[in-house]
């Protein structure tokens, strides 16, 4: 009992000062809180080595753990991550702030003046496993949107999460403004979680990012709305028209370029009359992928594995891909429909009929025709980096980047008129 009542009392702390924090936030001109970004993206470059130093001890021990390959690709950071995270921070600083932009204006016969202005949403609270470039981009989109942010990471990326979120800290300091604008939970039990969920009062938004288990534990305990960032279960059709120039290049990238994440492809789907599947399969395979294949494509390529039923249903987030044979277009797209977790389904064809039955009948977060799966990606769409990739249908679907963090006000302005 008394475990329990430190819990909450160190929750309901971290909440209520994030609370003060963002109240001061959501004053900020974009001047101020760009000049916190230009000092992040520094810091990020000058503090590199205490950056590779703190992951370097969260892979140790990830390693000692068993962690698979795809986590600790997760984990780890280098310097090519490290310099992107300070891409990704000036990119952020670069785009038009959504604070106070209108988006409806009017004036009612009355005479009453309307105006509809995005306006922060407050607090934020992200859960996420694994990769540390969380911390950096869900807070550098959080402070350019007016929000403060509560940052629960991982066990596996402590150290990583603490160091990155403490720098991040140091350059809010360092303007005068308060740092629990960014705030780092160094519980991470599990259970621990389940206070935060019921702060009401004090959290706006909720965003779980990993895997199913987590996301099934926040959707489950919180009272608070919770937008799910879920598996991706990619699909990637190969028409029967589809160019072998485009077909190889476009399923080898959104394979093997970096299968531990959630926009890599875990199902392709074969038309069978397509003329070049077995060159496509031996391609992949001289790239390390593990084909798992049903009869017609093991019929094809022996040297494959036999898939089972219900890997087509598995984010392997690893080399391993699960292949299906389909006889019609109609065919393929009954299949994604079953299969998918609506994030991200691909088709390479040649035929504009079948790229507009394809975009026409499915329902997924990103569709795309002739592109690898890779690029489903809030730092490929321009929007600077994301919190994450919303696999839901309400308030945001895909990427999640700055203008969702936001919600409206709408600003009345009248010369004493009443209603009848």
């Amino acid at each position: 009992m008394i475990q329990r009542s430190v819990e909450l009392e160190y929750v309901e702390e971290l909440c209520r000062k994030a609370q003060i924090a963002s109240r001061e936030l959501r004053k900020l001109n974009t001047f101020r809180k760009n000049s916190v970004l230009e000092k992040l993206a520094e810091a990020l470059l000058s503090r590199k080595s205490t950056i590779l130093s703190e992951n370097a001890k969260d892979l140790a021990a990830g390693k000692e753990k068993g962690l698979s390959e795809a986590m600790l690709d997760r984990l780890a950071l280098d310097d090519k991550r490290i310099s992107n995270l300070s891409k990704a921070v000036l990119e952020i600083r670069a785009l038009p702030d959504p604070i106070g932009e209108v988006i409806r204006g009017l004036t009612l016969p009355n005479g009453i003046k309307l105006s509809t202005k995005r306006v922060p949403l407050g607090v934020v609270m992200v859960i996420y496993e694994s990769r540390p470039n969380v911390t950096i981009d869900v807070g550098a989109l959080s402070f350019k949107s007016g929000n403060s942010c509560i940052l629960r990471g991982g066990s596996e990326a402590f150290h990583s999460n603490r160091i990155l979120s403490d720098i991040f800290r140091d350059c809010i300091s360092a303007a005068g403004i308060s740092p629990d604008a960014v705030t780092f939970v160094d519980q991470t039990d599990r259970e621990f979680m389940v206070p935060f969920l019921k702060q009401t009062r004090t959290i706006d938004l909720v965003v779980p990012r990993g895997g199913e288990g987590l996301i099934r534990f926040v959707s489950e305990n919180s009272l608070i709305p919770v937008v799910k960032h879920d598996k991706g279960v990619v699909n990637l059709y190969i028409d029967k028209t589809a160019d072998p120039k485009k077909a190889v290049p476009i399923a080898l990238n959104s394979k093997v370029q970096r299968p531990g994440v959630c926009n890599a492809v875990e199902n392709l789907v074969l038309h069978s009359g397509y003329p070049r599947s077995r060159e496509l399969l031996q391609s992949l395979s001289e790239q390390g992928v593990r084909l798992l294949l049903d009869p017609p494509s093991l019929a094809l390529f022996p040297s494959g594995e036999p898939v089972k039923n219900e890997d087509y249903w598995e984010e392997f987030l690893d080399l391993r891909l699960s292949v299906k044979t389909v006889d019609t277009i109609e065919e393929a797209v009954h299949f994604i429909s079953e299969t998918s977790s609506g994030h991200t389904e691909a088709i390479v064809t040649e035929d504009l009929q079948a790229a507009n039955y394809f975009t026409e009948s499915l329902d997924s977060a990103a569709l795309f025709v002739n592109v690898s799966t890779r690029f489903h990606d809030g730092g490929e769409f321009g929007l600077g980096a994301e919190v994450g990739i919303s696999t839901g249908k309400l308030h945001v679907r895909g990427p999640m980047g700055l203008v969702h963090l936001t919600t409206t006000t709408t600003f009345a302005e009248g010369e004493g008129q009443v209603r009848s």
